[in-house]
């Protein structure tokens, strides 16, 4: 929890990134029954922020990093798909769960959402403008260049979608091949001056650094790629080894070929960072950066910090009235479900009695520092040990205001956020010394005794 003492702790805090999220963990499960899960949406929400998750499971391609990969994309499947969604939206839209209070952000994900047809894209944009939308509100579009025409982005514009997140990867032509993505560099390049000459949306790609053959000149030329390319914001993900890839499978065979290791992605993600800083891009979280401030990133953003999140569509996960939801995967059983108008198999969670503060802690160090005052003062002494033992590795520097995590803590910081859980596991505020037993640490007990 605490990361290693070394004179590198960029490279060598912790052994590897095992994960893209954090969390404390631990909720139960809630059995509910359809009357209650029907009063839910006779009852107005209490949340001060709201925002909508649609997901669209459907994909032309499977990627080789990617392990969610769901359904194919054929025309007929989705578009059945859609008209059942257009239809769980437009009834949700009518009831007192929906229109309490409003929504400032919407976000379309999947699977590859752009590959639905401009018909399907409409329908769905009228769906969510039966939702109370800020004035201001969001409404990403995730998605992919390849097969995103002109008639779609048009379709889209008209119908209030005002930021587009693309899966770029890296525009290197080869890596891409390997990878098992569409077009080339030279045709992404062309796409994205088309999209982002007018300003007419915000426009954000996304990066990942440590695919097979990227190597650092790679990496460096991806980053001065997506800085020409006009898009106004921009994702550094670090690849995960993920059980079930294309990219697992071909590294069990001895065919995956050279990639990155680690300590060489630590300094790839850094050089990253000191690049797009140096240009001029602001830094809104540990992952992503912005050219302009058109580019606000609320979606993810409300996310971290704990936001109430309506979700729709199989797969799709969120909250309501503080009770985590997720829905399964499968189509056949949505469906019959929509049909039924019943709610949809899936797993629903009991309210976390933390939920405020850990939105404040997961928010605040996925956005690179924790402010204190935010914090209850009797919580900031209790986790000062851990703090200043992220300090004393080179992860954070401390002040009376606030903990700022290094450029090193930057790179390691969801780690850190599953060290802090841990740490509040093993050492309860107010709750019996010692706590559980820190994995990893068989027999030690938490205490205060950091290393």
């Amino acid at each position: 929890m605490t990361g290693l003492c070394t004179p590198d702790p960029l490279k060598f805090a912790f052994t590897a990134k095992t994960s893209a999220h954090a969390s404390r963990g631990g909720a139960a499960p809630l059995m509910l029954d359809d009357a209650g899960w029907q009063a839910w949406w006779q009852q107005e929400s209490e949340a001060k922020a709201r925002a909508l998750y649609i997901h669209i499971p459907f994909c032309r391609k499977r990627c080789s990093f990617c392990n969610f990969f769901e359904n194919g994309a054929n025309p007929t499947r989705m578009s059945r798909y859609m008209e059942a969604l257009c239809g769980s939206l437009r009834q949700a839209a009518e009831t007192p769960l929906v229109q309490s209070r409003p929504f400032s952000a919407v976000y379309v994900g999947g699977g590859t959402p752009t590959d639905m047809a401009a018909g399907d894209l409409a329908r769905l944009a009228s769906a969510i403008r039966r939702f109370p939308l800020t004035v201001d509100a969001e409404l990403t579009l995730e998605g992919r260049l390849n097969g995103f025409d002109d008639e779609k982005w048009q379709t889209a514009l008209a119908g209030g979608f005002n930021r587009f997140s693309f899966g770029v990867q890296s525009f290197d032509t080869r890596v891409r091949q390997q990878a098992a993505r569409f077009d080339d560099r030279e045709t992404l390049l062309a796409r994205l001056a088309a999209l982002t000459r007018h300003n007419e949306a915000v426009i954000v790609a996304d990066l990942i650094f440590g695919l097979p053959g990227q190597d650092e000149a790679v990496w460096r030329q991806d980053i001065a790629d997506v800085m020409a390319s006009g898009v106004h914001g921009v994702d550094l993900y670090q690849l995960i080894s993920m059980a079930g890839t294309n990219l697992a499978h071909a590294d069990e065979k001895g065919s995956l070929g050279w990639a990155a290791d680690g300590q060489q992605r630590a300094v790839m993600y850094a050089d990253g960072a000191r690049t797009l800083e140096a240009g001029g891009w602001d830094r809104l979280s540990c992952s992503h950066w912005r050219r302009t401030d058109a580019e606000q990133s609320r979606y993810n953003q409300m996310a971290k910090w704990g936001a109430e999140i309506l979700p729709f569509g199989a797969g799709a996960g969120g909250n309501i009235h503080g009770h985590g939801l997720m829905y399964g995967r499968d189509l056949a059983p949505w469906h019959e479900a929509q049909a039924k108008g019943v709610r949809a198999p899936g797993m629903v969670m009991r309210p976390n009695p933390d939920a405020r503060l850990d939105g404040l802690l997961r928010g605040g160090l996925d956005t690179g520092w924790l402010a204190l005052s935010q914090l209850p003062q009797g919580l900031v002494s209790h986790l000062m040990p851990l703090f200043e033992a992220w300090q004393r590795h080179g992860l954070a520097r401390l002040s009376a205001e606030r903990l700022a995590l290094t450029l090193a803590g930057r790179f390691w910081n969801v780690n850190l956020q599953a060290g802090l859980f841990e740490y509040l596991r093993c050492n309860p505020p107010g709750g019996s010394k010692g706590g559980e037993k820190p994995s990893g640490h068989p027999g030690k007990m938490a205490g205060h005794a950091l290393v």
